[in-house]
C-alpha cells in the first residue's frame, strides 16, 4: 500500500473522534457497570457480557482500523498499544503484519465463515425454538434461566417443542439442548461444520458478528464493533421476547412464537436483523482485505513493546 494510499488523520481529529467513541461505549455499558458495583443482575442484557467474556474496556478501546496514520507529537501511547507500530513518515498505525502473522490462521477462519453465512440464503423458519428446546422435559431446579418464570407450564412447554418443527443451524445454540431435544432438532450443526451451515436468519449467527468483530481486533474501526454490539442487544431481546420464558419484568413483551400471529412477527423481526448483520459482515471483510493490503505492503519502523490488550 503506497503512502499516498495511506489515510492520514491529524492529531485533533482522531482524537475528537476517540471520544465521541468513549462516550458512545459508555453509555453501552452503563447498565452493566452499575450493576457489577450493586450485585445486581439482568438475565436479558447482562447476556453480552457473560456468554461473550469481553470486558467493557475492550468496547471502549477506539481503533481506526488498517490503513490509516493516527498523528501526533511527542505523545506517543499509541506505540504502547498491542498491535501498533511507527510508521515511516511519522505517526503510529495498526501493524497488520505482526497481527496476521500471530493470528493469521483465526483471521482465516472468520473471513471466510463472514463470507459463507453473508452468501448462503437465510432461513426464517426456526422460530427461536431454541431457546424453548433447552428447557424440553427439564427436572425443577435445572432450568437454564433459573432466575426467569416460564410464562407456559412445564407440560406446555413440552407440547410447543413437541408440535413444532425444529431446525436449528447453529452449534452454540444447539449445544444447550436438552438430551430429549437434541434428536428433534431436523439439523446436526458441529463446530466442524460451522462454516458449513451458519447462515444470516440465525439469531445467533447475528450476534456473534460482535465476537468476530473483538476477535479481529484494531483492524476493525470502532464503530463497526460499536455497531456490532449494538445489533447484539437488539438481537438478544427478540431472543428473550420469543422464549419460554416470561421477561415482562423487564419490560418486554412476549413474542408468542406458539400462536400463528407470532410466529409472523418473529420472521419479520428475523428478517431485519438478516440484513442487519450481513451488512456488517461485509464491513468485516472489508476490513480484513483493507488489513492484507496493509500487512504486505508496509513494514513498520519499529515494534515497541505491547503491554495492553487488543
Amino acid at each position: 500500500m503506497a503512502e499516498a494510499e495511506w489515510r492520514r488523520v491529524p492529531d485533533a481529529e482522531w482524537r475528537q473522534a476517540e471520544t465521541a467513541h468513549q462516550r458512545r461505549a459508555d453509555a453501552l455499558t452503563a447498565g452493566w457497570r452499575a450493576r457489577r458495583q450493586t450485585g445486581e443482575t439482568h438475565a436479558v442484557d447482562d447476556f453480552l457480557f457473560t456468554y461473550y467474556p469481553y470486558k467493557p474496556s475492550l468496547l471502549r478501546r477506539y481503533h481506526p482500523g488498517a490503513g490509516v496514520i493516527l498523528e501526533h507529537g511527542a505523545d506517543a501511547e499509541r506505540y504502547a498499544y498491542k498491535w501498533y507500530a511507527e510508521h515511516a513518515r511519522g505517526g503510529s498505525f495498526v501493524d497488520s503484519a505482526a497481527l496476521l502473522a500471530a493470528r493469521g490462521a483465526t483471521f482465516g477462519f472468520i473471513e471466510r465463515l463472514l463470507g459463507a453465512t453473508a452468501a448462503r440464503p437465510a432461513q426464517f423458519g426456526c422460530f427461536g425454538l431454541h431457546e424453548w428446546a433447552m428447557v424440553y422435559r427439564v427436572k425443577d431446579g435445572e432450568v437454564r434461566h433459573e432466575s426467569i418464570p416460564l410464562r407456559l407450564s412445564a407440560e406446555e412447554t413440552d407440547h410447543v417443542v413437541e408440535t413444532n418443527h425444529i431446525v436449528c443451524t447453529h452449534f452454540d445454540a444447539f449445544r444447550f439442548f436438552t438430551p430429549d431435544a437434541v434428536g428433534l432438532n431436523s439439523q446436526r450443526p458441529t463446530r466442524e461444520t460451522q462454516e458449513h451451515t451458519e447462515q444470516a436468519g440465525c439469531l445467533h449467527a447475528g450476534m456473534d458478528v460482535y465476537k468476530w468483530a473483538i476477535k479481529l481486533g484494531p483492524i476493525v474501526p470502532g464503530e463497526l464493533l460499536l455497531d456490532s454490539f449494538e445489533l447484539a442487544r437488539d438481537i438478544r431481546q427478540l431472543d428473550m421476547q420469543a422464549s419460554p420464558y416470561d421477561v415482562s419484568s423487564f419490560g418486554l413483551e412476549p413474542v408468542r412464537i406458539e400462536t400463528r400471529e407470532g410466529k409472523t412477527e418473529y420472521a419479520a423481526r428475523q428478517r431485519v436483523f438478516a440484513e442487519r448483520s450481513n451488512a456488517l459482515r461485509e464491513r468485516m471483510l472489508g476490513a480484513i482485505t483493507l488489513a492484507r493490503a496493509a500487512a504486505a505492503r508496509v513494514e513498520p519502523v519499529s515494534a515497541p513493546a505491547r503491554i495492553t490488550a487488543a
